[in-house]
Protein backbone atom coordinates (compact mmCIF):
# COMPACT_ATOMS: atom_id res chain seq x y z
CA UNK A 1 0.00 0.00 0.00
CA UNK A 2 1.23 3.61 -0.39
CA UNK A 3 0.00 7.57 0.12
CA UNK A 4 -0.90 9.00 -2.48
CA UNK A 5 -2.82 12.35 -2.62
CA UNK A 6 -5.54 13.04 -5.37
CA UNK A 7 -4.43 15.78 -7.70
CA UNK A 8 -7.10 15.23 -10.48
CA UNK A 9 -9.41 13.18 -12.59
CA UNK A 10 -9.95 11.77 -15.76
CA UNK A 11 -12.69 11.45 -18.16
CA UNK A 12 -13.28 8.74 -20.70
CA UNK A 13 -16.16 8.53 -22.91
CA UNK A 14 -14.77 5.35 -25.06
CA UNK A 15 -13.59 2.66 -22.77
CA UNK A 16 -14.20 -0.58 -22.30
CA UNK A 17 -17.60 -1.80 -20.89
CA UNK A 18 -16.13 -2.70 -17.71
CA UNK A 19 -15.07 0.42 -16.75
CA UNK A 20 -17.41 2.23 -17.66
CA UNK A 21 -18.92 3.80 -14.80
CA UNK A 22 -15.49 3.80 -12.56
CA UNK A 23 -14.70 6.93 -11.34
CA UNK A 24 -10.82 7.56 -12.61
CA UNK A 25 -8.48 9.90 -10.77
CA UNK A 26 -4.84 11.42 -10.94
CA UNK A 27 -2.98 10.48 -7.69
CA UNK A 28 0.18 11.35 -6.46
CA UNK A 29 2.01 8.31 -3.93
CA UNK A 30 3.68 10.58 -1.25
CA UNK A 31 6.84 9.59 1.12
CA UNK A 32 7.57 11.00 4.44
CA UNK A 33 10.09 13.45 4.26
CA UNK A 34 13.22 11.93 5.12
CA UNK A 35 15.59 14.34 6.30
CA UNK A 36 12.97 15.79 9.31
CA UNK A 37 10.11 13.26 9.41
CA UNK A 38 7.78 15.77 9.85
CA UNK A 39 5.62 16.22 6.08
CA UNK A 40 4.74 14.43 3.63
CA UNK A 41 6.31 15.02 0.02
CA UNK A 42 5.39 13.78 -3.41
CA UNK A 43 7.61 11.27 -5.19
CA UNK A 44 7.09 12.96 -8.55
CA UNK A 45 5.25 9.63 -10.03
CA UNK A 46 1.55 9.81 -10.97
CA UNK A 47 -0.65 7.11 -11.34
CA UNK A 48 -4.34 7.09 -12.80
CA UNK A 49 -6.62 5.20 -10.03
CA UNK A 50 -10.10 3.42 -9.73
CA UNK A 51 -11.87 4.95 -6.83
CA UNK A 52 -13.77 2.71 -4.21
CA UNK A 53 -14.40 3.95 -1.43
CA UNK A 54 -15.87 7.73 -2.86
CA UNK A 55 -12.81 9.69 -2.41
CA UNK A 56 -12.19 13.29 -4.00
CA UNK A 57 -9.79 15.85 -5.16
CA UNK A 58 -7.61 16.65 -2.98
CA UNK A 59 -7.48 13.99 -0.44
CA UNK A 60 -4.95 12.04 0.86
CA UNK A 61 -5.82 8.15 0.08
CA UNK A 62 -4.72 4.43 0.34
CA UNK A 63 -3.60 2.93 -2.98
CA UNK A 64 -2.63 -0.22 -4.13
CA UNK A 65 -0.99 -1.35 -7.30
CA UNK A 66 -0.76 -4.27 -9.54
CA UNK A 67 -3.19 -7.69 -9.02
CA UNK A 68 -3.72 -6.19 -5.47
CA UNK A 69 -5.84 -3.42 -7.08
CA UNK A 70 -8.26 -6.54 -8.20
CA UNK A 71 -8.80 -7.74 -4.81
CA UNK A 72 -12.01 -6.43 -3.67
CA UNK A 73 -15.47 -7.17 -4.98
CA UNK A 74 -15.55 -3.68 -7.05
CA UNK A 75 -12.38 -4.69 -8.94
CA UNK A 76 -11.63 -8.21 -9.62
CA UNK A 77 -13.06 -7.98 -13.00
CA UNK A 78 -11.37 -4.69 -13.76
CA UNK A 79 -8.62 -4.53 -16.67
CA UNK A 80 -6.69 -1.68 -13.84
CA UNK A 81 -3.85 -1.78 -11.93
CA UNK A 82 -3.82 0.78 -9.22
CA UNK A 83 -6.69 1.34 -6.75
CA UNK A 84 -7.67 3.83 -4.33
CA UNK A 85 -8.94 1.51 -1.15
CA UNK A 86 -9.19 4.34 1.86
CA UNK A 87 -9.07 7.82 2.21
CA UNK A 88 -6.49 8.60 5.06
CA UNK A 89 -7.54 10.21 8.25
CA UNK A 90 -3.99 11.22 9.83
CA UNK A 91 -0.69 10.19 9.53
CA UNK A 92 1.63 9.99 12.39
CA UNK A 93 5.87 9.07 12.38
CA UNK A 94 6.52 8.21 16.16
CA UNK A 95 4.77 10.79 18.84
CA UNK A 96 4.64 13.67 15.32
CA UNK A 97 1.64 14.21 13.56
CA UNK A 98 3.00 15.15 9.92
CA UNK A 99 -0.64 14.89 8.24
CA UNK A 100 -4.48 15.45 9.51
CA UNK A 101 -7.26 15.46 7.18
CA UNK A 102 -8.98 18.64 6.65
CA UNK A 103 -4.93 20.83 6.88
CA UNK A 104 -2.99 22.29 4.62
CA UNK A 105 -0.08 19.21 4.65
Amino acid sequence: MFLAKITGNVTSTHKVQAMVGQKLFIVEPLRVDEQNQDSLKSTGRTFIAVDTVGAGEGEVVLIVQGSSARFTDDTKTLPIDCAIIGIVDNVRVGSHAIYSEGSDS
